[in-house]
């Protein structure tokens, strides 16, 4: 099987902003708990939002481009046994194909 060369990450504005201006994104507070970076495909998306994000305002979501991260995205069984794209590493702002709000 394979996996969709995109993915989605919902970020705060803040997060959104420090991403913009670091040019490179560590993680979210969950991420770095973690130890990865937890993305959504498009069929995962509004699932997530529903999940851990409800009730937020000011969100956004951004496309990333899987492709030039291929060796540090592992696809691992999560929320109702789906398998969720997760990058172990940064996630730089040159993967991001587009942004919008949530």
């Amino acid at each position: 099987m394979s996996h969709p060369p995109i993915a989605f990450k919902i970020l705060t504005a803040a997060q959104w902003a420090q991403f913009q201006a670091d040019g490179v994104f560590a993680g979210a507070p969950v991420d770095l708990a973690d130890g990865y970076i937890h993305l959504s495909t498009a069929d995962q998306l509004q699932g997530t939002l529903d999940k851990h994000f409800a009730g937020q305002s000011g969100l956004v979501i951004a496309e990333i481009d899987l492709v030039p991260l291929r060796d540090t995205i592992r696809w691992e069984v999560s929320r109702g046994g789906a398998l969720f794209p997760h990058i172990y590493g940064p996630l730089p702002l040159s993967a991001v194909l587009a942004s919008r709000d949530a």
